[in-house]
C-alpha cells in the first residue's frame, strides 16, 4: 500500500527544495517526509547538490570555477566536463543516495532529471557574461540553462502512482544536450507547474535575514512587493532563493517559504511559519 494512500482526500502538493549546501540535513528531512506523506500530503522534491559536485570536481582534478554576473548572480560555470563532473555528483551520487534513504523509510521514491522523459525544457544560454577582476568577460562553450517549462502530467503520473518524485537539478535542451540548471529556480518551475500550494527552500541558514549572517535579524514576514528590495539586499547564493520566491509567486504558488534545512522535523517546522514567509 502506497504511503499517500492514508487519506482519500488528495492535499495541495507541497514542493521542497533541499538545499546542497554544506550542513543541511537530509536525513532529518527525509524522516520528516516520511511522516507526512503518512498523513497523506502530497510531495515533491527538488535538490541541489553543489557541494558534492565541488568535492569530485577537486577529486578528479577540475576544481569548480564561480562566474558571478553584471547583476551580482554567482553560477558553476560549466562547460562540458564539469558538466559531466555535475552529472556524476548531483544525477548519480545524490539523487540516488537521496531516493535509497527514503526507500529505507518505506516512501516510494521515484529519483529522475529534469531530462527524463524531457520533464524540465531549457533554452542553452548562447553566451554568459562573466565580471572578473573589474572586467566583463564573455563565456560561450557553457552548459547552463533557463527552464522553458516543466511537463505537470508526467508528474501527476508519478503522485498519482502513489511515488514521491526525486528531481535533480539537470534539464534538456531543445536540442537535446543535459543543461545545469539552477535548483532553486527549478523547484520555483515545478511547484508553478503543478500549481501547488507551497514551496519551501530549505538551507543552511533560518531564512532570509537583513544582516546577514546575523541569525537573531532573519525577517519572517516578506510581502511580495518587498521582493525586489529583498533581491538588492540579500547575498551571495540567497539571491536565487529569492528570485526563485518571486517566480514561483508569479506562477501561481500561494506561498514561499525559506526556512533551515539542518533542524528537526525541517518541512513540519517551515510549514508551521518558521522562516521567512513569502506570499
Amino acid at each position: 500500500m502506497s504511503n499517500q494512500s492514508a487519506s482519500n482526500t488528495p492535499q495541495a502538493t507541497i514542493v521542497v527544495k533541499l538545499g546542497g549546501t554544506e550542513g543541511v540535513d537530509f536525513s532529518a528531512i527525509c524522516q520528516d517526509a516520511a511522516e507526512l506523506l503518512a498523513r497523506g500530503q502530497r510531495l515533491v522534491f527538488v535538490h541541489g547538490g553543489s557541494a558534492e559536485a565541488n568535492a569530485l570536481g577537486e577529486a578528479l582534478g577540475a576544481p569548480p570555477r564561480f562566474i558571478t554576473s553584471p547583476s551580482g548572480y554567482t553560477s558553476r560555470y560549466t562547460d562540458r566536463k564539469t558538466l559531466e563532473i555535475f552529472l556524476m555528483a548531483v544525477n548519480g551520487k545524490v539523487n540516488s543516495l537521496l531516493t535509497e534513504q527514503l526507500q529505507r523509510l518505506g516512501v516510494n521514491a521515484f529519483g529522475l532529471s529534469g531530462m527524463d522523459g524531457r520533464l524540465m525544457q531549457a533554452t542553452r544560454k548562447d553566451s554568459i557574461q562573466s565580471i572578473e577582476n573589474g572586467k566583463r568577460k564573455i563565456i560561450r562553450d557553457d552548459y547552463t540553462g533557463k527552464i522553458e517549462q516543466v511537463d505537470a502530467s508526467l508528474l501527476n503520473l508519478l503522485l498519482g502512482a502513489g511515488t514521491l518524485p526525486v528531481i535533480a537539478p539537470v534539464a534538456v535542451s531543445m536540442a537535446g544536450e543535459a543543461l545545469n540548471v539552477d535548483a532553486d529556480r527549478a523547484a520555483a518551475m515545478v511547484a508553478a507547474a503543478l500549481k501547488a500550494e507551497t514551496l519551501l527552500l530549505l538551507t543552511a541558514v533560518p531564512g532570509l535575514m537583513k544582516n546577514f549572517p546575523d541569525e537573531s535579524s532573519l525577517i519572517r514576514q516578506l510581502p511580495q512587493n518587498q521582493l525586489p528590495a529583498a533581491l538588492e539586499a540579500a547575498q551571495g547564493r540567497m539571491k536565487k532563493k529569492v528570485l526563485g520566491a518571486e517566480e514561483a509567486l508569479k506562477g501561481g504558488v500561494r506561498r514561499v517559504i525559506i526556512a533551515d534545512g539542518r533542524i528537526q522535523n525541517p518541512i513540519s517546522n517551515a510549514l508551521a511559519g518558521n522562516g521567512t514567509v513569502i506570499q
